[in-house]
This record gives C-alpha cells, structure tokens and sequence, in this order.
C-alpha cells in the first residue's frame, strides 16, 4: 500500500509543490493521477522514486518511511517499481530482447537460460515476442513503450509508476498502452499513471486523483471501459 500522510513538498526556494496532501492507494489497485502543469504530479512521482524527500508528513510503501529511508537502501527500494517514462528510454543498439533483458543483467543472479525464458514470456504478454530481434528504430512508438513496459514489468515489481506514458503516442496507440497498463492489475501490481489527458482517462471506470496547486482537490472512480 502506498500512503501519503500529511505530506508537503517545499523546495529551497519556496516553491510548495505538494501541500499537505493526504493520498492513499491499496494493493493491487490502478489510480490515475491528474492535474494541470504545476499541480504536484511530477513531484509525487519523484518523491515515490526517492528522488525527492518530504519536507514535511510520511510517505509509506508497504509499512515502510521512505521519506526516512537512508540513502543505501535506495536502490534496492527502487528495484521493487517498475517505471514507464513519456520518451520511452530505450538502448538504441540494443535489440528489444537485450533491452528488456538489460533490467534482469543489472540486477544480477539469474542465469543465460532463465533470462531468455522470462523475457521472451514478457514479451509475449506485451505481444512483441516476434520483434525481439528488431532495434528500437524499427519499431511504431506504441511498439517502444511495450517494450518499455515490458522492462519494467520483467523484475516483478510490487508498484508500476507510468509517467506520461502515452504523452508521445497517437490515441489509438495511448488506448492500446492503458489497456495494457490496466491488465497488470491481473499480475497483482499496483499501477499509479500520472497524465495531464483528461479525456483518456475518463475512458475508462478506474479511479481519478486530481491534484491543484499541490493539493488534492478531487478523488473518484469516474468514465466507463475504454471500449
């Protein structure tokens, strides 16, 4: 579970970009987090990698204060996300196979065998198992961010956190990638997608945070199935 206890965000200069927000988000569950330029998103989304620390409140991730977490544990916690970015942050000279395997390599102890075996199941999931040899070039953008996904799903990480993952994509590709998104939710994870686009969003009957001026103005299950 990831909880939000009170927590604000004040940089150096002054700026509040989170206000005393109060956010809760169960296992397993798929939230939405939206807002205009400026409204906290990408703030929350830092703080959650542990690349910001609060200011003030707790932050938790499964029971634990990451806000309080010594710096040396940091990388071992991040292990357990699977993160989605807007520009895809592929290895141009790496085929889709050594890109998504390149997460397995830098986490160590799994064999040659056991990597090929469960990247080309993850690719297989994503439907790409027949361009594992193509390089990033050769693909569509919605083909990049499944194997973006891909990579951030090979770990079996507990909380996937997709940042503006469809912000470079034509709609029916943006539809294809939250559909995907959504069906993790069937490999237990919990799925935080921070976007701006509203009306995508609304597609489908997942719940709703929006964030103003780093506050938390509204939080509902709202649009229907994506269909």
């Amino acid at each position: 579970m990831i909880e939000f206890k009170n927590v604000t965000k004040r940089y150096p200069e002054g700026k509040v970009a989170l206000d005393n927000l109060n956010l809760k988000i169960e296992n397993g569950e798929f939230v939405f987090i939206m807002g205009d330029s400026g409204a906290g998103k990408t703030t929350l989304t830092k703080l959650l990698l542990r690349e910001e620390k609060v200011t003030e409140g707790e932050l938790y991730v499964d029971g634990i204060n990451i806000g309080k977490m010594p710096r040396s544990r940091v990388p071992k916690y991040r292990r357990r996300l699977g993160v989605v970015f807007q520009d895809f942050r592929l290895f141009k000279k790496k085929t889709v196979f050594e890109n998504v395997a390149f997460a397995l390599r830098i986490v160590g102890g799994v064999n040659k065998e056991d990597i090929k075996n469960r990247v080309m199941s993850m690719l297989k999931i994503v439907g790409l198992e027949e361009k594992a040899n193509n390089f990033p070039h050769q693909l569509s953008g919605g083909e990049q961010q499944r194997v973006a996904l891909a990579r951030a799903i090979i770990n079996n990480p507990h909380t996937i956190i997709a940042d503006e993952p469809t912000g470079n994509l034509d709609p029916k590709l943006s539809m294809e990638i939250m559909r995907l998104l959504i069906q993790m939710r069937e490999y237990g994870k919990t799925v935080v997608v921070v976007t701006h686009e509203d009306e995508l969003a609304k597609m489908f009957h997942q719940r709703i945070v929006r964030l103003k001026n780093g506050r938390l103005v509204d939080d509902g299950v709202y649009g229907g199935d994506g269909e």
